[in-house]
């Protein structure tokens, strides 16, 4: 009698069988397809109707979980908020960009590295800071990097090495959001520097969606926080002010965070 599994498998696959069981090697590579879906069909049916786990019940006492925080954003104070159109039109810049850097990373990836770009090891989170912000913005000796055009010839260890996309390219994603969390993390305490922004940028452009839970409680926590440092600026004029609404309008539009959204004001004529 066949199992149930031979009755099956010509249902599926319905291909001739010439081989004869005693014929066949489960240990040899098949030298057809019919000695191919033979051998899986013989596989199958040496396997165990029923498999039961054996579980540790002590593993199970930690609790694993993802905290994805469903917090909103601040709203933006009277005149800071941009227009719908200004959203869209960045959304769009972006989506450009991202589909530029998927395009040739390939090509990006393949080129020579400058002798002085020694980049982190992969869970060094303070080589990270270093080589994103450089040494002035880590050690809190410059709040910016305003200073840096002045220099006769930039020392991208002192003023951080741009995203590069000879850099970023070689970038897997498990890299992406680990730097994009090291940044993030290091934001949350400090101020909103040049060198924070373009490499914040640059990271989003890498990240692929769909969001991992990771990566998106991530974003959400980078919205969050440049909702909360632009609820204290004092001027429109304030030079950080298009930056912090940029990266807000991407986590919001392009990622679909939508309930982080900045929504314009009405205007009645």
């Amino acid at each position: 009698m066949k199992s149930d599994v031979e009755e099956l498998m010509p249902r599926l696959l319905p291909i001739e069988f010439e081989a004869s069981a005693e014929n066949l090697d489960l240990n040899g590579p098949p030298r057809n397809p019919q000695e191919y879906l033979r051998q899986v069909q013989l596989e199958a049916s040496l396997c165990p109707e029923v498999v039961v786990a054996q579980i540790d019940p002590k593993k199970l006492k930690k609790k694993q979980t993802v905290n994805v925080s469903v917090a909103g954003c601040q709203a933006a104070p009277t005149g800071f908020c941009p227009s719908l159109s200004w959203q869209q039109q960045q959304v769009s810049k972006f989506s450009d960009v991202r589909q530029s850097i998927t395009k040739n990373r390939q090509h990006w990836s393949r080129q020579t590295l400058d002798d002085n770009v020694l980049m982190p090891k992969l869970t060094d989170e303070e080589g990270w800071k270093r080589f994103c912000l450089g040494e002035k913005v880590y050690l809190g000796t410059s709040s910016c990097g305003t200073d840096a055009e002045s220099e006769p010839a930039l020392d991208y260890s002192k003023v951080g090495f741009p995203p590069f996309l000879s850099i970023v390219s070689r970038l897997n994603q498990s890299t992406v959001l680990m730097v994009l969390e090291i940044l993030i993390s290091w934001f949350e305490e400090r101020a909103f520097v040049p060198q924070l922004g373009r490499w914040l940028y640059a990271l989003l452009a890498c990240l692929e969606k769909p969001l991992l839970p990771e990566a998106h409680s991530c974003i959400r926590q980078l919205a969050r926080r440049c909702a909360q440092l632009r609820s204290t600026l004092e001027s429109q004029e304030d030079e950080r002010l298009p930056a912090l609404n940029l990266l807000i309008c991407l986590v919001a539009r392009y990622f679909e965070q939508n309930d982080l959204a900045d929504q314009p004001e009405q205007t009645h004529g």
